[in-house]
């Protein structure tokens, strides 16, 4: 068997820069073992495959990454989209549904952007039982957490950008990760970076869906419904956030990188 496969640098419009994904679109049906292979030997964040439905626009969407299927993720759907309008598999401007494990998702390609309507994650303040006020000599103003994951917050972008966490700690004491998060400076309105050890990922480049509970977590902070955001990772990435009730509307750019052909 034969399927071809395609590297999309998500929320940047810079190769080499945002976050990579694999997105696979198939023909044919691959069984769970395949998908899970298949992203163990890209080895990248997320690997994503797509197929049709019996719905014209719908399409299933599963994300693995190298260790196990995941729930959500922003930046392999961002990729997805883009690649099935660069591949004749959906039209500029076209809202295109995807089936998930986390409910349906839309994407619309606006111009050079693509806007995906995801679910807010709630968050819920609340100090983490290990790391306190401190999270690797950063002080932690203050914390919240969400259902697998934490989101701290350090007193300034500096803070994020300078962190070394020690990750075999943080796979120790979260269940899949954490957000590091802070005010902006320049033109964004926040920063953030996240560590996902428990998930295959020591620090995910540019993280869709924390940004689903960032936005939700900075409009009780702030009050602000629309955020520009930047994830202050190695590679960095630039979203744009707007609450719609429990809706985010995530707004980013993607370029492929890369393609080719999976054999076995």
């Amino acid at each position: 068997m034969k399927i071809t496969i395609t590297t999309v640098d998500a929320f940047t419009d810079k190769a080499f820069s945002g976050n990579p994904a694999a997105v696979c679109l198939l023909d044919e049906d691959l069984s769970d073992g395949q998908m899970q292979t298949i992203a163990m030997e890209m080895n990248l964040s997320e690997t994503a495959f797509v197929q049709r439905t019996s719905e014209s626009d719908s399409y299933s969407l599963r994300w693995f990454t190298p260790a196990l299927e995941i729930d959500l993720c922003g930046h392999a759907t961002l990729a997805s989209a883009f690649w099935m309008v660069k591949a004749g598999w959906a039209k500029t401007g076209e809202t295109i549904r995807f089936q998930t494990r986390s409910g349906e998702l839309r994407v619309k390609s606006v111009g050079e952007w693509l806007e995906m309507d995801f679910p807010l994650i709630s968050t819920f303040v609340e100090q983490h039982p290990f790391f306190g006020n401190d999270f690797f000599g950063a002080r932690i103003t203050h914390s919240a957490r969400l259902r697998k994951n934490w989101i701290f917050e350090l007193e300034d972008a500096n803070a994020i950008e300078s962190c070394k966490p020690d990750f075999s700690v943080v796979k120790e004491h979260s269940e899949e990760g954490i957000i590091i998060t802070a005010p902006g400076k320049g033109i964004f309105d926040i920063y953030s970076r996240f560590f996902g050890p428990n998930v295959g990922i020591d620090e995910d480049p540019v993280t869709g869906f924390a940004h689903c509970a960032l936005m939700d977590y900075w409009f009780q902070r702030s009050g602000k419904n629309k955020l520009k955001a930047y994830q202050a990772s190695q590679r960095g990435g630039e979203l744009h956030l707007e609450k719609r009730d429990n809706r985010v509307i995530i707004r980013g750019q993607a370029v492929k990188v890369l393609s080719g052909e999976i054999e076995f």
